[in-house]
């Protein structure tokens, strides 16, 4: 038995509803031991003492509804002292039914904790909506990304939505702000893009002959003397797909922090771009339960806006 401080909890046997219904084992079993090392999940798992219906299963078995899932003692981490309420307005909801919810995400809030954030998203949501039983992120989006974010309240939904991602069947489109004239009205942008960690620990993305296929879309919206309005259209999700392909060709995102051009940035928020310039605008998708055809829009950020108001002025004022 693992030695981490806490309660041991005696045998348990949980019968799975359609919330975890076609969650992996493993990935269920670290979600409702928090504090159980990773490492003593796999172990109780490889020896047998994790039964489904009575059996063994591997590490990969998917969830059925119904299932009956044995799970020996083990330790749970007790809290030192109850988390506070996640601070902040209440997330503005898009669309919402039994299965999914759509929120328009604002700039500055990440989609979940970790890295030294303590509420992300997810967890306001989970506080805001305690009634639901639950709710997972579909996709996720930078910090500083705002803009559309799907979260599912249904396994089987979020399960479909991952496998339609996949595929390339929910259409996302962004909009953001590039230095310089880009002058193709559209432009297929396919370069394969490598995850790695700096050695202060940070992640980073690179395109690479050895990296994931990535492949985005981008569209000439606007253009003012020394900027680019651009729509862009993700053909696969990868990390930073959009900041490091545009970085690769030239054209770094106005007031991005990890791949752009740090003089430029200082000067823009001088002008009044205190944040990247990337805006999730568009969602188009069949709803993953019953196929009915989804759209979504949500308009430019009023501090985003304001800046390109701003270049309009300018622009105006040199005739």
């Amino acid at each position: 038995m693992t030695t981490i401080e806490g309660k041991a909890i005696a045998v348990r046997h949980e019968r799975i509803d359609e919330a975890a219904a076609g969650q992996r084992i493993d990935n269920y079993l670290l979600r409702i031991a928090k504090g159980v090392p990773k490492s003593h999940v796999y172990r109780i798992l490889r020896s047998g003492e994790v039964r489904v219906n009575g059996g063994r299963v591997q590490q990969t078995y998917r969830l059925k509804e119904g299932d009956e899932v044995r799970i020996p003692p083990i330790r749970i981490a007790e809290p030192t002292h109850a988390a506070p309420a996640p601070a902040g307005k209440p997330l503005p909801v898009v669309y919402e039914d039994d299965a999914l919810l759509l929120i328009d995400k604002p700039s500055g809030k990440a989609v979940h904790g970790g890295s030294g954030v303590s509420y992300g998203v997810i967890e306001q949501l989970r506080v805001q909506r305690p009634e639901l039983r639950m709710l997972e992120l579909a996709h996720r989006l930078d910090r500083e990304t705002s803009g559309l974010l799907i979260v599912a309240k249904k396994r089987s939904a979020l399960t479909a939505l991952h496998d339609m991602m996949r595929e390339g069947a929910v259409q996302k489109r962004y909009l953001t702000l590039v230095p310089g004239r880009w002058s193709n009205p559209l432009q297929h942008v396919k370069a394969a893009l490598f995850k790695y960690l700096t050695a202060e620990g940070e992640r980073r993305v690179r395109v690479a002959d050895d990296g994931k296929a990535a492949h985005s879309i981008v569209r000439l919206v606007r253009r003012w003397r020394d900027y680019s309005l651009l729509e862009v259209e993700l053909k696969t999700g990868r990390t930073h797909q959009i900041r490091v392909h545009l970085a690769h060709l030239g054209f770094a995102l106005c007031g991005d922090d990890k791949y752009g051009d740090f003089a430029l940035n200082k000067r823009l928020e001088g002008e009044g771009l205190r944040r990247m310039f990337l805006h999730a605008a568009q969602l188009r998708f069949v709803h993953p339960l019953t196929g009915e055809p989804l759209a979504f829009e949500s308009p430019l950020p009023a501090d985003l806006q304001s800046f390109l108001d701003r270049l309009d002025a300018a622009e105006n004022k040199h005739g």
